[in-house]
């Protein structure tokens, strides 16, 4: 009976009511060792009566079995494995080990699975998740309960975890609603202890209301006369003596028995066959059993507290424990947990149990359990004795922790790794790694040095266009167009000696986008390398690895054409999705955002760009948070949303003045100039804009696409700038006519109107325009023609350009703009016509990716995959999207997106 816990139980009540009624509520329950978080998970199953229930503890003894704690949670719903995606059905069969596969699960793959699965599960009635000792549940396990947690919205699932307060794990480092669990009051402790004569309000005041400490410690007060006056009282540690001192009184072959109990999972079956090879009878269990530290039920020696477990083995002297692991080593049947204990046997190395434990490695990574891989591959090495060979284990442990999203871990394994007289091959990859990780998680900067000097030393030349197209990224992030110049030189050079036609392609393409940021040329290249990859999926079609995909994806975008191959874009995101390829999610749809930004899909953009935010923040992508942020805040400003602007542009440039990522600091210190400049503001403009061409000439990004000189133009002619604003336009026509590309040519006829009152340079810049997709800048440039044409008294004419640009403001939603151009056509006499808002601009982004896959004909279920959601919750958010809209029914909602 659970004592006390008033508030908590109503707390817990609420969350199981509301499953029941279709709410999805997750908690964590934290609190140290003793003060009734597994009491509480037992009322949440009494209150969850009639709800299925799917229950897990984490135990240290299996703290490195990959997906023990999954599979011990879904072993009940395993049932309903075939009804989810298939997918990602592949991938958690493999994870837990219920098929075998030669193609490794991915973590995310593994969460999106776990998710479905419950989801089905609820189907029939509502699903009570509990699990208990959570810190102690291996990392992959954990992740995947903390991608289901952070997705359950509208499904009749309650989730609630228990974990020891201060410890770091997945669950508790995941945001998650918290419930801090403290002592029990006195009327309580009273209560719980009974009527034993111990003065229990000391007794409670020194140990805080603590329910296990007050249950042990009033059997021996004598223990708390040990502790100085007014010394804080470490209740775990006091427990844990309490617990060892019991253990003690037992004779020594019952504490043996219950060592070999500690040192695994407890199934009895086990434990007889150890005690026998150490010739203890197990009967002498029956002691601690008596003494009320285990039960033993179904089978199973099961722990009063993990704190007797703990306490038990920590307490055994270290031989004695490396004997009855050798034991146990010697009676399990199953290779990798034999391994793990024979590795738990051994005093410095042992090739044996470090080649073993390298099958157990492989054996994690078969099944997506990244984590564990990399425990396995680094004990494997620090079991080995050469070094070389050593250090191979220590790289394969780094990548393992890296593809197990710990880029700190893999980081330090291999900088530990390259101190070892590492083979080339195996050095090579360590320092691909190294940049990679610092490419996506920390700065780009270090990452272009590391792969510069890797790719210097590489033999085979696709290796090498392979680590030169990676340092061309890192320089594109970092703004460094000299080294990405000088590199797509030495690709210039090798190209012609390579076979491969994917090391082509990928060549081609740094080379062309290293050439483009410098403003020298490039375009001929990536035209080259669109066409060699044009039959995207027709066989013979060069195909990129999923990690360089990014770079086809990136060709169009830095054409700005209508037809250059923008399609591409589309499909991988599809594949991305469809793979479950969380990872590289966040690169896709901020180059699909950009792309949606350049064309009248705004409110596209503004959906990939926040899904983009918030799978980077998951996935921990620092690098692709900031420029996500920085592309968010540009578009931001153009839509007028000067809060939402100025939040995501500082948060921007916080971390892109962190990492030195100069690319993001550009991006958003033109969103701030966009701001201002489409509220009015011309003088507030100009400062992040100049701030921007200083960014831009000591990075050498000559590139006119990333140039404000357009905008600079305007600015100074408003502000009397004359002699400023001409040289400005000179100097950016120059350098667009240089890259010879419409989009910055356009812009440059534009300004080269402004400056020399030329009719025909406006006239040619709208028809470079029809050659774009971006109706933002035609808009621009119809604003600047139809107000010159205004102050040179043409009213007539200049209606017609105010006209079209009040038009295309409005659809596209840029608010501010199409103030300023209404304002412009009112001074010609005409009052403009402005579009009325619709119903689809108040759609949340979440709402809106929910609408446009069912109005493209998805099902339910499709949509829920390839968003990462439950079925449940697409039909939530498309309820209240018909509300929104005043719809109802799919049909409906294709033409009001259409509209």
């Amino acid at each position: 009976m659970l004592i006390g816990r008033e508030a908590e139980r109503r707390a817990i009540g609420r969350l199981v009511a509301g499953a029941r009624v279709g709410t999805s509520g997750v908690l964590l329950i934290t609190g140290e060792p003793g003060i009734g978080k597994t009491a509480l998970l037992d009322q949440a199953a009494a209150e969850s009566a009639g709800c299925r229930l799917l229950r897990a503890r984490g135990t240290e003894t299996e703290h490195e079995v990959p997906f023990g704690g999954l599979l011990q949670l879904l072993r009940p719903a395993l049932g309903e494995l075939d009804r989810i995606p298939s997918p990602q059905r592949d991938a958690l069969a493999a994870a837990l080990a219920l098929t075998t596969t030669t193609d490794p699960a991915g973590r995310f793959a593994v969460g999106a699975a776990t998710l479905s699965l419950l989801c089905r599960y609820a189907e029939q009635a509502p699903v009570a998740v509990l699990v208990d000792d959570a810190q102690w549940i291996d990392r992959p396990s954990a992740e995947a309960l903390v991608f289901a947690a952070r997705r359950l919205v509208a499904d009749p699932i309650v989730l609630v975890v228990a974990a020891r307060a201060g410890e770091t794990h997945p669950l508790a480092e995941a945001d998650l609603p918290l419930l801090r669990l403290d002592g029990l009051g006195l009327d309580d402790a009273r209560e719980l202890v009974g009527r034993r004569t111990t003065d229990v309000a000391q007794v409670h005041r020194m140990v805080a209301g603590n329910p296990l400490a007050l249950l042990e410690l009033t059997r021996e007060p004598n223990r708390l006369q040990r502790v100085p006056p007014g010394a804080p009282i470490p209740v775990p540690r006091l427990l844990a003596e309490a617990f060892a001192a019991q253990a003690h009184r037992l004779s020594e072959p019952a504490r043996i028995a219950l060592l070999v109990a500690a040192s695994d999972d407890g199934e009895l079956g086990v434990v007889a066959r150890v005690c026998e090879q150490l010739g203890v009878e197990v009967g002498a269990l029956g002691e601690p059993e008596q003494a009320g530290l285990v039960r033993i039920v179904d089978g199973r020696v099961e722990f009063r507290h993990p704190l007797v477990r703990s306490s038990v083995y920590a307490d055994a002297a270290p031989a004695v424990r490396r004997t009855v692991h050798q034991a146990m080593a010697g009676v399990l049947a199953d290779h990798d947990r034999r391994i793990w204990h024979r590795s738990e046997a051994v005093l410095g190395s042992d090739s044996d149990v470090a080649a073993g434990l390298e099958v157990v490695a492989g054996h994690a990574v078969e099944r997506g359990a990244h984590a564990v891989a990399a425990t396995a591959f680094e004990r494997a090495a620090r079991l080995t004795g050469d070094a070389s060979e050593q250090g191979r284990r220590l790289v394969a442990a780094g990548e393992a922790a890296w593809f197990a999203g710990l880029p700190d871990r893999a980081e330090a394994l291999l900088v530990d790794a390259l101190r070892r007289d590492l083979s080339p091959a195996v050095g090579l990859r360590a320092q691909e790694l190294r940049g990679d990780i610092a490419v996506r998680c920390g700065s780009p900067g270090q990452a272009r040095d590391i792969l510069l000097a890797a790719a210097a030393s590489a033999d085979d030349l696709p290796t090498r266009i392979r680590l030169l197209s990676d340092v061309v990224n890192a320089c594109f992030h970092v703004g460094d167009t000299r080294t990405a110049l000088r590199v797509a030189e030495d690709l210039d050079a090798i190209l012609p000696d390579v076979d491969p036609p994917e090391s082509r392609l990928l060549g081609l393409l740094a080379s062309g986008v290293a050439r483009v940021l410098a403003g020298r040329g490039g375009s001929d290249q990536i035209r080259t390398a669109v066409a060699l990859s044009g039959a995207t999926g027709h066989t013979g079609t060069p195909t990129l690895d999923p990690r360089h995909q990014v770079w086809v994806v990136l060709a169009p975008l830095f054409l700005r054409e209508r037809d250059a191959g923008r399609e591409v874009i589309e499909q991988v995101l599809r594949d991305s999705r469809d793979g479950v390829a969380l990872g590289l999610l966040p690169g896709v749809l901020f180059h699909l955002a950009r792309d949606q930004a350049t064309t009248d899909r705004w409110a596209d953009a503004a959906t990939s760009y926040d899904e983009a935010i918030r799978l980077s923040r998951e996935t921990g992508q620092t690098t692709q948070l900031a420029i996500n942020l920085a592309g968010q805040a540009w578009l931001s400003a153009r839509r007028g949303r000067a809060d939402e602007c100025r939040a995501q542009a500082a948060e921007a440039i916080a971390i892109c003045t962190d990492r030195e990522i100069r690319l993001g600091l550009a991006w958003a210190s033109f969103a701030l100039g966009d701001l201002a400049l489409g509220r009015g503001e011309p003088a507030a403009a100009l400062a992040p804009y100049e701030r921007l061409v200083e960014l831009l000439a000591t990075g050498g990004m000559l590139d006119p696409d990333l140039s404000p000189a357009p905008e600079l133009v305007e600015i100074y002619l408003r502000l009397g700038r004359t002699q400023d604003a001409v040289a400005t336009a000179d100097a950016f026509a120059e350098r667009a006519a240089r890259k010879g590309l419409p989009w910055s040519l356009a812009r440059a006829a534009r300004v080269r109107g402004l400056v020399g009152d030329d009719e025909g340079a406006f006239a040619e810049a709208l028809i470079l325009h029809e050659r774009t997709p971006d109706l933002f800048e035609t808009a621009r440039t119809q604003l600047v023609y139809g107000s010159w044409l205004r102050r040179v008294r043409r009213r007539v004419d200049a209606r017609v350009q105010l006209r079209s640009a009040v038009q295309l403001f409005d659809q596209l939603g840029a608010p501010t703009w199409a103030d300023q151009a209404a304002a412009e056509l009112n001074a010609t006499g005409e009052t403009a016509r402005r579009r009325e808002p619709s119903s689809a601009d108040d759609l949340t982004p979440q709402e809106r990716q929910v609408a446009q896959l069912l109005a493209a004909g998805h099902s339910t279920r499709e949509a829920a995959a390839k968003l990462f959601l439950s079925p449940k919750t697409v039909e939530y958010h498309l309820r209240k999207v018909y509300t929104k809209l005043g719809i109802h029914s799919r049909a409906e909602l294709a033409v009001e997106l259409t509209d």
